[in-house]
């Protein structure tokens, strides 16, 4: 599956911090330390309808962390899935009397485009999973060699008591597992399980349904087991850092990184699990289930796309937060002082701001600290002017934030 565009990023003076990321299995916040080729895995969309700010605020994340790597000097590779068979988009397909298949092409092409317009720098490896799945099998095979795994009806589980490490990424006790995995896609109800909590991997065929030939005969992968394998295939255990939406740590990444500690010996598997945070609209969590949506389509074609990322950089990435439209007004005049300030023929020197902005994205994404500096700097600018060039405040603006101005 072909990725989107990439925009150059200019090359900035100076030195650049080292970054500093919030991992939710330790709950600290650590120096991450990738070697030449910083390696990244960024869970991505189920395609059964458009993309909607609470996936923009995920993704934008992520894209500050290779912002800030690539400043440091490392090569960055991403990779990134699209669940283009599952449940939600079948039932979607099935209700609106859409072929899945173009269901799923329609809105993945929807979400590059929306991509493209955040200025959201596009993964090496976008991947499908229907374009893996003998791959997603094998490594399921493998797992049944080594014991992991049992049969119920023809379907594949993970049996959870042979995970010694299950439990450390979320931290969650079991009656909290219970509950999200309910809630999250799991049948912890369904009878024949070994245990509650027991994980699909592979779904026989059932009739009506998409199917696959495979190595574990007729079928399609579950959930979990898709992104573990994609990220194994692409960049091996123990990278750098594992990244989601904040509904993801359960059941998400912690079924993944067991898997992948199953399959590889590694643990971690990922060496940060990071996570942004849910953006909310009418007191709700924006999500497709409930319809509560604001599409990054339909905002971009109304206002500037440099504005719609102007009002996820006012949020810490972490930060649970409700989208107001007041909130793109305020991006709206925000990148409009920008623009007067870095059009003035001279400006104040710019080689503090530049630092400051590295040292607060360095600080676990500080984004909002990072845009208060640069309004500082265009306040001053247009009340004072200066000798010197702008240009180094419109690269730095582009090369860390992707805003370009």
């Amino acid at each position: 599956m072909r990725s989107w565009s990439a925009q150059n990023i200019p090359k900035l003076p100076g030195e650049s911090v080292p970054l500093r990321l919030f991992d939710t299995t330790t709950k600290q916040v650590r120096q991450t330390d990738p070697g030449p080729t910083a390696r990244m895995y960024v869970c991505g969309i189920t395609p059964y309808d458009a993309t909607h700010l609470g996936h923009a605020n995920t993704y934008h994340a992520f894209d500050l962390v290779g912002r800030m790597w690539r400043d440091a000097g490392h090569e960055v590779h991403y990779t990134q899935n699209a669940t283009d068979v599952d449940d939600p988009l079948l039932e979607r397909a099935a209700q609106t009397g859409v072929d899945w298949q173009d269901l799923a092409e329609r809105e993945i092409e929807l979400f590059r485009t929306d991509m493209e317009a955040l200025r959201i720098l596009p993964p090496r490896e976008y991947v499908g999973v229907t374009e893996v799945v003998g791959h997603v099998a094998d490594l399921i095979t493998q797992l049944a060699a080594k014991g992991y795994t049992y049969d119920l009806d023809g379907d594949v589980y993970f049996n959870v008591a042979d995970a010694p490490k299950f439990g450390q990424v979320s931290g969650y006790g079991e009656a909290e597992m219970l509950a999200l995995s309910a809630e999250r896609g799991g049948d912890p109800d369904r009878p024949g399980k070994r245990h509650p909590l027991d994980w699909l991997l592979w779904r026989a065929e059932r009739p009506g349904e998409p199917s696959w030939e495979s190595s574990l005969g007729r079928g399609r992968p579950g959930w979990h087991i898709e992104c573990t394998a994609i990220a194994l295939r692409n960049l091996g255990a123990g990278y750098d850092v594992a990244g989601g939406g904040s509904d993801l740590i359960f059941p998400h990444h912690e079924c993944g990184a067991s898997e992948g500690h199953a399959a590889t010996g590694e643990w971690p598997f990922a060496k940060f699990y990071t996570h942004a945070g849910m953006v909310a609209l009418d007191g709700e969590k924006m999500s497709k289930s409930k319809g509560n949506l604001v599409f990054v389509s339909r905002l971009r074609q109304q206002h500037d796309p440099m504005a719609v990322r102007l009002v996820l950089l006012a949020h810490h990435y972490r930060e649970d937060w409700e989208y107001t439209p007041g909130q793109l007004a305020d991006a709206e005049r925000r990148l409009a002082l920008w623009r007067s300030a870095v059009s003035l023929d001279g400006a104040p020197g710019a080689d503090e701001l530049l630092a400051t902005v590295r040292e607060r994205l360095a600080d676990d994404l500080d984004s909002p600290g990072a845009l208060a500096a640069i309004d500082a700097w265009a306040e001053r600018a247009l009340a004072e002017g200066g000798s010197r060039s702008p240009d180094l405040v419109k690269d730095l603006a582009d090369a860390l934030l992707g805003v370009a101005l």
